[in-house]
């Protein structure tokens, strides 16, 4: 058995009830190592094409990493995956927390869920085992009771990743939440669990299910160096975490508002990180297993009566600030706050849910959509919560519209124009118009929009550390302007992307400033193999080539590589220098498909070179 494994696949099919186990020996696990490239493997092996993304034929995956659960800072992460509904092609995000830890110190690589039970069900791992259970009980209740009920059957210590109101709605934007606080927001994978029957997946390790590792000193090592550097290289995040970024943005005039038709929102600053201590709404911060940083928020608010929330749920985000405050227009932080617990409380992800609100806003201010007397209007953070309410619950017409998303809202009342998508996913709070590598990170995005396996072109405007890093690959990049969108810009998105897919393999969170030379420490501590440069990026690429070959299956061909036209229009309000021009995008995305081997479908060469041959036909189905 490979250090830092368990060899241990589980299955389990809800149809059946039947659970079995698959091994796979070292060199695979060398080849994946976890995550994103893992989900992308299982999902590619166990959906048919086809396969309705609610349907019993869709799998779904959880899958830490090589370094989940090992004891250094930002391995509290797990891929979930499926067959996204929102999209129609792949799904994954990752959630934090400690829940994804759990699993893999309880004894397994993965969970694959097949099928669909005939009524709600929890799966629970302890000794490598996987039981299931029936939930009736649970269904229907809040995540906070879930959590303390599973917990009165298998233990205090047992960690809970489940789905709330949205999940169990299949509302197309719902989440998994990860003990309570912590969220795998993306692609709609709640509503596939929804779909499935399937309440919740708890965990217990035990001393005796840990996996064994190479050098646990060496990793101890790591843990005590982020522990004392952690001011000097994340002094921001451990203070403040990510709600800091509000008001810069909106200095700048690129925070996204008014439905991504404006850079800049008069009293956005109320949202910022700052306003809300001084208005004692963030009441501390919150951290992931083993981590250092501590950059989560934790927030209460009491005495308003309707804005009143608990801090059980975690508290906003940058992303939740940006998309329920300014892109809805509202800068109320009582509001979007009170609008954000609510989403984690129904397991709802707060950039979908907050982009298709704002594409209804325009719509109803527009005329083109009844907003069944709510005053869905921007700036109006009570019709913002009524929204929420009507989303989660599928309540009337307006409810089930936004349950869709944002794209399937849009084109229901003939104007699919406003809605911020890429392939059916919301578009999160990094304005391509400003940054536009990411932009075209945005269009190739597998999953449809998403920032966080993507290029942020400030990062590498001028001589620092994120260039010093990107060059450990091998290409001697140069610091280039934000505007910048020439093949030089591209080829660090190309290495950047690749990067992101090792990372999230891995799997270790953004958050945690970590140095390429660390990761491959790390990979060597808890498995003694010492990854060559080159040799991550591969790992990286895999997670690219597979997933882009399952939307391709899928019918996501390379027309859906691309961004809404509101994009190539200047802000209406903002900054005018933030402009991405039609002709400079698509030259980029044609450089980005050359590098990639996309110019027509997945090059086969490309895929024997990875090792993938067993995936060479599968877009002959």
């Amino acid at each position: 058995m490979p250090k830092g494994y368990h060899d241990r696949v589980a299955f389990a099919d809800l149809s059946t009830g039947r659970i079995w186990y698959e091994s796979y020996g070292e060199a695979f696990w060398r080849r994946y190592l976890g995550g994103r490239a893992l989900a992308a493997y299982l999902l590619l092996k166990h959906v048919p094409p086809g396969a309705d993304p609610l349907g019993p034929e869709n799998a779904l995956v959880f899958a830490p990493g090589v370094l989940t659960g090992a004891p250094i800072s930002g391995s509290g992460r797990n891929t979930v995956a499926a067959k996204s509904p929102l999209t129609g092609g792949y799904g994954d995000a990752e959630g934090g927390g400690f829940f994804g830890a759990e699993l893999k110190n309880a004894g397994l690589d993965a969970l694959v869920v097949l099928g669909r039970a005939e009524g709600p069900v929890y799966l629970h791992v302890e000794d490598g085992e996987v039981r299931l259970h029936p939930a009736p009980h649970l269904w229907g209740k809040d995540p906070l009771e879930v959590e303390a009920l599973i917990k009165e059957v298998h233990g205090p210590t047992t960690r809970v990743a489940q789905i709330g109101l949205g999940g169990e709605n299949r509302v197309l934007t719902a989440n998994v939440i990860h003990d309570l606080a912590h969220f795998a927001g993306r692609g709609g994978l709640g509503a596939v669990m929804g779909a499935k029957g399937l309440k919740a997946v708890s965990a217990r390790a035990k001393p005796a299910t840990r996996p064994a590792y190479h050098d646990p000193a060496l990793l101890k090592t790591l843990a005590r160096r982020m522990v004392e550097e952690r001011m000097e290289r994340a002094a921001g995040l451990v203070t403040m975490g990510t709600v800091g970024t509000v008001k810069p943005f909106n200095l700048r005039g690129v925070l996204p508002s008014h439905n991504f038709l404006d850079g800049h929102l008069e009293g956005a600053e109320a949202l910022d990180g700052t306003s809300l201590d001084a208005l004692g709404i963030r009441i501390g911060r919150d951290t992931c297993y083993a981590c250092a940083i501590r950059c989560k928020q934790v927030v209460r608010i009491e005495g308003t009566g309707r804005y009143d929330v608990r801090p059980e749920y975690g508290g906003p985000e940058y992303e939740g600030l940006g998309a329920l405050g300014s892109t809805c227009g509202v800068t109320d932080p009582y509001a979007v706050t009170k609008a954000n617990t609510l989403c984690n409380q129904y397991g709802l992800d707060v950039i979908g849910v907050g982009v298709a609100i704002a594409s209804a806003m325009e719509a109803v201010e527009k005329g083109y959509l009844d907003d069944e007397g709510l005053g869905l209007r921007f700036g109006n953070g009570d019709a913002l919560i009524a929204a929420i309410e009507k989303l989660a619950r599928r309540e009337g017409r307006l409810g089930e519209l936004l349950a869709q998303g944002a794209k399937r809202l849009a084109e229901a009342i003939g104007h699919p124009e406003l809605a911020m998508h890429v392939k059916g996913q919301e578009v999160p709070m990094h304005d391509p118009r400003y940054k536009r590598a990411l932009g075209v990170g945005y269009a190739v995005s597998p999953t449809g929009a998403d920032h966080n396996h993507n290029l942020h072109d400030t990062a590498y405007a001028k001589e620092g550390r994120a260039l010093k890093e990107l060059r450990f690959y091998g290409e001697d990049f140069a610091p280039l302007p934000v505007e910048d969108l020439s093949e030089a810009k591209v080829r660090m998105l190309w290495t950047k992307t690749r990067e992101r897919g090792f990372v999230n393999s891995l799997v270790l969170c953004d958050f945690v400033p970590w140095t390429p030379e660390e990761w491959q420490e790390a990979v060597y501590a808890a498995t003694g193999w010492r990854l060559s440069p080159e040799e991550m990026l591969l790992v990286g690429e895999r997670t690219l080539q597979l997933t882009r070959l399952f939307n391709l299956r899928e019918g996501l061909g390379p027309e859906e590589d691309r961004l809404p036209e509101r994009f190539f229009q200047p802000f209406r309000k903002g900054n005018p220098e933030a402009r991405l021009e039609r002709e400079a995008f698509q030259e980029a995305l044609k450089a980005y498909r050359r590098l990639a081997g996309w110019e027509e479908g997945v090059d086969r060469g490309r895929l024997s070179a990875l090792g993938l041959e067993e995936f060479q036909d599968a877009l002959a189905h």
